[in-house]
This record gives C-alpha cells, sequence and structure tokens, in this order.
C-alpha cells in the first residue's frame, strides 16, 4: 500500500535513547536518566484524589470539545495569579496535550505550502509535525550571544509564521519582555502567525517568566500540565487563542478529538490547587539545577548555555566530539547515563552538543555527574 510523502519525518531521537536506555535497565543495569524531559513526581494529589471521587460519581464520558468549563475558568484565572492577566475562559482550549495543540495551532495558522520559522536549536516536534501538515519548518540558526533566542532581524521574509519558546528546549534560555514584544512586534507588521511555547512557565529560576499574553492577544500561546505540573502520561494542555479564532478551533477540535480526555481534565482541575506541592518540587529543580551548574563544568563540560528555566542543560562539546550521538552512546554503554545528542534540537549543528536533563531526583543527578565525571576523566 501507498505511503505519503509527508509523513515520512524523523524520529524523535530522544525516545530512540530512551528505548535504549530501558532495554539497560531491563538487562540489569542501573541507568540514570538525563535525557527525557519528565518529571519524576507523580501527579498532585489533589490531581489524583480529585480524578478518585469522580470515578466514583461520574460517566466521564465526551465533553464539550473546548474542555471543560470550570478548568477553562481555572486556567484563566491562572493567569491572573502568575502574571496579572485577565483572560476571557472562552479563549482558553483545552487539548490532548500540548501536543495536540500544536496541531490545532498549526491547522487553524497555516496552509500546505507555508513556511514557518522556528529558533535551532529548539523543540524538533515542531518541524515535524509541520513537515507531516505539508508546512516548510525554516530553522533560525540562534545565536549563544543572544541566548540562543532568535531576534527580529533572523526571521526571513519569505515565511507565514514564527514560533518561539521561553523557556526554550533544550537551552532554558528565557525571552525578556523586550525581547518577546520585538518578535511579536516583528510578526504583526507582517500578518504573521505567531505561536508562543510556554509550557515551562512555573519553572523558571532567575526571574518571572513573561506570557506573550501580557503583550497582546495577536498570538497562540500553549502550555501544558506535563512539566511544571508533573502530568506527562495524562496528555492533557492547553492554548489561548484569539477571540476571533475560537470558533475555528473549535470547529477542528470537534472533528480532530471530539474532546480532551475527560478524567485527564479532571485531574487537572485538581492540579490547579496543589500550589504548595508543586512548589515543593520547583525547589528540587532548583537544587538540581545548582548541581548540575557546578558538576558539569568540573566533569569537563563546560560550554553551557545560561538554563533561566525549565529542566535542562544544554552544552557544547565540539571540543570533544563531532558525532554528538556516538558520545551519547558512549556514555550510556560505559557510565550507564542517558543522556540526548543536540541533532534532535538543531539538525545543522547539533552533532556538536548533548542535552543533559535534571528533572529527576536529586539523588539521581548526584550520581549522574559522578559517573559522567568518571566517563571524562576515563577518555
Amino acid at each position: 500500500m501507498r505511503m505519503s510523502n509527508r509523513g515520512q519525518v524523523d524520529a524523535f531521537i530522544v525516545m530512540d535513547v530512551m528505548e535504549a536506555a530501558n532495554a539497560a535497565e531491563a538487562a540489569g543495569r542501573h541507568i540514570i536518566h538525563m535525557e527525557v524531559g519528565q518529571p519524576s513526581t507523580p501527579a498532585p494529589a489533589a490531581a489524583r484524589k480529585a480524578l478518585a471521587a469522580a470515578l466514583e460519581r461520574d460517566s466521564l464520558g465526551y465533553t464539550v470539545a473546548l474542555g471543560l468549563p470550570e478548568l477553562r475558568r481555572g486556567i484563566a484565572d491562572l493567569y491572573a495569579r502568575w502574571y496579572g492577566v485577565d483572560l476571557d475562559p472562552a479563549r482558553v482550549v483545552v487539548t490532548p496535550g500540548s501536543s495536540g495543540a500544536f496541531l490545532l495551532a498549526f491547522s487553524a495558522l497555516f496552509d500546505a505550502g507555508d513556511r514557518v520559522a522556528l529558533g535551532a536549536p529548539g523543540y524538533p516536534s515542531y518541524r515535524q509535525i509541520l513537515r507531516a501538515m505539508s508546512v516548510t519548518p525554516v530553522d533560525l540558526l540562534t545565536k549563544p550571544e543572544n541566548r540562543y533566542q532568535p531576534v527580529p532581524s533572523e526571521i526571513p521574509e519569505d515565511v507565514q509564521g514564527l514560533i518561539v519558546a521561553s523557556p526554550g528546549n533544550p537551552s532554558g534560555t528565557m525571552l525578556g519582555k523586550p525581547e518577546l514584544a520585538a518578535l511579536m512586534g516583528a510578526a504583526a507588521e507582517r500578518g504573521l502567525g505567531f505561536v508562543s511555547d510556554e509550557i515551562y512557565h512555573g519553572l523558571q529560576y532567575e526571574g518571572r517568566a513573561t506570557t506573550a499574553l501580557e503583550i497582546g492577544n495577536e498570538a497562540y500561546v500553549i502550555n501544558s500540565f506535563s512539566k511544571y505540573f508533573s502530568m506527562t502520561g495524562w496528555r492533557v494542555g492547553w492554548m489561548v487563542v484569539p477571540e476571533d479564532h475560537i470558533r475555528t478551533v473549535e470547529r477542528l477540535a470537534q472533528n480532530m478529538f471530539i474532546c480532551p480526555p475527560h478524567a485527564s481534565q479532571v485531574a487537572a482541575l485538581g492540579a490547579l490547587e496543589a500550589t504548595d506541592e508543586l512548589e515543593a518540587n520547583c525547589a528540587v529543580y532548583a537544587a538540581n539545577r545548582k548541581l548540575m551548574l557546578e558538576g558539569l563544568p568540573k566533569a569537563g563540560f563546560d560550554k553551557i548555555a545560561p538554563p533561566d528555566g525549565a529542566f535542562y542543560i544544554y552544552a557544547d562539546v565540539s571540543e570533544i566530539t563531532q558525532d554528538s550521538r556516538a558520545l551519547a552512546a558512549e556514555i550510556l554503554e560505559k557510565v550507564g547515563v542517558a543522556v540526548t545528542p543536540g541533532l534532535d534540537f538543531d539538525p545543522a549543528r547539533g552533532h556538536t552538543t548533548l542535552r543533559f536533563s535534571y528533572a529527576r531526583a536529586t539523588a539521581d543527578i548526584e550520581e549522574g555527574l559522578a559517573r559522567l565525571t568518571a566517563f571524562m576523566a576515563a577518555r
């Protein structure tokens, strides 16, 4: 049977690394996971309690396509608490994870044949989802002096959209309010579709993250319960869209997904009330970040992006290797630490970079750093 050309997207390399790490664990090895951006903590207790009660009380069938009204109100309230933004809950769209939000956003904003700019290094699934929709991703090769974030002068003339992420993955760097406003202004002047990926908001260590909604309404703002709320496997996220885009997105959501998972929405509503537990998780990430910023340079990984948020360290390893995939495989084989080659995030330059995640327990981070130090000493 025939297959489409647009379906031939690249593999998500970090998932291949995770599979190799899991195979090593199945063979009896103790692996330290620094490859995947997944909190080691479970969903908040309040989320689990809310779902348990709902399972006894409700049938948990279809919800409306845009999500439970009470969850959309809760998310709007979150913007008031975090940013002082007065957000109409009608603009909130609950989605099957941030991945579902990207599918909806790209479908609503871009046509087949369009070109969309995105910073490299950046989250690889942007590129692959766009390709699967017959849209061409255009990598902006961001510079270390710009903290691996795009600037208006780098946006090509022949694009119809721009995607930004703050904090970024894999760099962890954030756009300040002036920098984000400049990018939004440049996009607005040219009538570009603008997507702001904010799924690591809540996980920041050098000042407060800025949402695009503090600057203006002409943006698709995407977030998720996966990272700060520690609910990766629940597959529930959200996006905020301009008022005149709501009905278009609703029609797409009805046909693509019918609705987000009801059970996950109930849990997400409970998670919004779990501030103390979630902030305790953040304190662990902050401690892990400190260990990484001290330990990685001592081990020999001393060229790193300044990680303002998220839970990643992005390191330039060009003085060690020109093949980051081979180096990652060697680290896994010799010392049992799983790390991600930068090729996932920057196809042009990622052969000389690695991403280290510090989302796991602090004891794992300490052990991982010790193993990485031993690995580098033996090379």
